[in-house]
């Protein structure tokens, strides 16, 4: 099946400090918000940005399938680790 990807481009201009307006209907489609982490990259000669996830442990867990306890999940590395070591 072919899938439709849209593609929404805008203009814009590299400001002082090199700081980058990301314009309104980018913002909107990726629903980026002030405060945002990126990760910026260049690919083939192409800045990309990257929106990261706001709660990288809500990732986690979607992709974990449960949530995400740092006391546990220290706890079930550690044993792991130390049936693993050595081999």
């Amino acid at each position: 099946m072919l899938r439709m990807v849209s593609v929404v481009s805008e203009k814009t201009v590299i400001g002082k400090r090199f700081t980058l307006v990301i314009p309104k209907a980018v913002k909107g489609r990726l629903r980026l918000r002030e405060g945002q982490r990126v990760l910026v990259r260049v690919e083939k000669g192409k800045v990309v940005v990257d929106p990261l996830p706001w709660n990288p442990f809500e990732m986690l867990e979607k992709i974990v399938g449960r949530p995400y306890i740092e006391e546990r999940e220290e706890a079930e590395a550690e044993r792991w680790l130390k049936e693993h070591a050595g081999r």
